[in-house]
């Protein structure tokens, strides 16, 4: 395996980009892949502040309502393993065109649904395609530029998914309270219409080409211990981040003494803080994987830890919450990266797997940091379940990395 790693990260590959290039001279077809994510990210986050008007006008309560939010992480996480591997030896840009016509599909199923079951039923439906869509597109992304700067790539792809939390959600939550809630489901849409065309315009035909491992194969990378390293890091990390940030409005309000008002601007700030720092963790993965990894779940460790301790105070308070915005999204760039590099040749797989367990840390993070507030802990005890799985994340990635260095260290000897 030591060999075939290594070949598959240092061979080089011949780049097959269009002319057309954006600033920093980035292949236009990355816009088109962040575009795509840009819908998909709406389509996850915009539905939290629409709930109370979609459950009155189904007439169901909360907690049934609330399906429509678990349902669709649910859905991410079983659709990254069996849609991927459904797909694994079609061409990849065939595969994200019709990923692309699924999330159509659900979205414009949500937005005619005359029933809460049809509208949980289009949730699904445009879930299956997220965690594929972005495990196959970190492959296409990477294939557009050279070895040098995969990580970079993948960044502006994950862009999508940020700006999705800075400008979507903000002005889809409002487009629905002012048009009601369908109309911006047809927003999300007509979003996703126009990524379709892009990635069929701006994206090569060739692109990320199409798996050359059988389904076997491709299973086969889960034999690599270091890609179920690379999983657990991600569940830890990124569970750590999430965990703390669903419980984040009890925190200004009920700690540091925001009004209620003021939290969406607020989110605002945490969304302008994953948008710097999945810049940053694209651009320090291309230096150093395992470096960045761990520079950033070190940093996310103490950063939450001090977000809890300075919870009362109001100007540190938003310090901390862009500081955990941007440290905790640095992580996804070389995550993403890593579980790839150790796949070697099988990446399709792996990279939809490595989608999902960000997924089932965001639930496993919730889950926990409910159940301390349920015990009494109060709102910054989800803070310090963060610190603590980030510190694991932390822990995990360098044991993960001195096996590696032993690893191949052994040849030599």
């Amino acid at each position: 395996m030591t060999t075939t790693c290594t070949r598959s990260l240092s061979a080089p590959e011949e780049e097959s980009a269009p002319a057309r290039r954006l600033p920093g001279g980035l292949p236009a077809g990355l816009l088109a892949l962040a575009l795509g994510g840009f819908g998909i990210g709406l389509t996850e986050f915009v539905i939290a502040g629409l709930l109370p008007d979609v459950a009155g006008d189904f007439g169901v309560d909360e907690a049934t309502a609330g399906w429509l939010i678990s349902g669709y992480a649910l859905s991410v996480a079983v659709g990254a393993l069996l849609v991927t591997a459904a797909v694994t030896r079609f061409p990849r840009r065939q595969v994200l065109l019709a990923l692309m016509v699924l999330f159509i599909a659900g979205n414009t199923l949500s937005a005619v649904a005359a029933t809460y079951e049809v509208m949980l039923a289009g949730r699904v439906v445009a879930a299956l395609c997220h965690g594929a869509y972005f495990g196959i597109g970190s492959v296409v992304a990477a294939s557009l530029v050279s070895p040098a700067r995969k990580a970079a790539a993948i960044a502006v792809m994950f862009t999508g998914l940020t700006t999705a939390n800075v400008l979507g959600v903000p002005f889809g939550t409002l487009l629905g309270q002012q048009l009601g809630w369908r109309s911006t489901f047809w927003a999300i849409t007509a979003i996703g219409v126009v990524a379709l065309v892009a990635i069929a315009t701006l994206v090569p035909r060739e692109a990320g080409g199409r798996s050359t491992a059988s389904l076997r194969q491709e299973a086969g990378a889960f034999r690599e211990p270091q890609v179920w390293l690379s999983l657990l890091i991600t569940v830890l990390g990124f569970g750590g981040m999430f965990g703390a940030f669903t419980y984040i409005a009890y925190t200004l309000t009920g700690v540091s003494g925001f009004a209620a008002s003021t939290v969406p601007w607020l989110l605002v700030l945490f969304g302008g803080g994953l948008v710097v720092g999945n810049i940053l963790g694209g651009r320090g993965a291309d230096r150093s994987v395992s470096g960045t990894i761990t520079l950033t779940l070190a940093l996310l460790t103490l950063v939450l830890a001090g977000f809890a301790l300075t919870a009362g105070s109001q100007a540190l308070t938003v310090l901390s919450l862009v500081a955990m915005g941007a440290v905790g999204f640095a992580t996804v760039p070389p995550l993403q990266t890593r579980v790839m590099r150790w796949a070697g040749e099988a990446q399709t797989l792996a990279s939809g797997a490595n989608i999902g367990a960000f997924n089932l840390g965001n639930a496993i993070g919730a889950w926990i940091g409910g159940m301390t507030i349920s015990a009494g802990l109060g709102y910054t005890s989800p803070l310090w379940v963060g610190s603590a799985m980030a510190g694991l994340a932390l822990l995990t990635a360098l044991v993960a990395d001195r096996r590696a260095r032993r690893r191949a260290a052994r040849p030599a000897a």
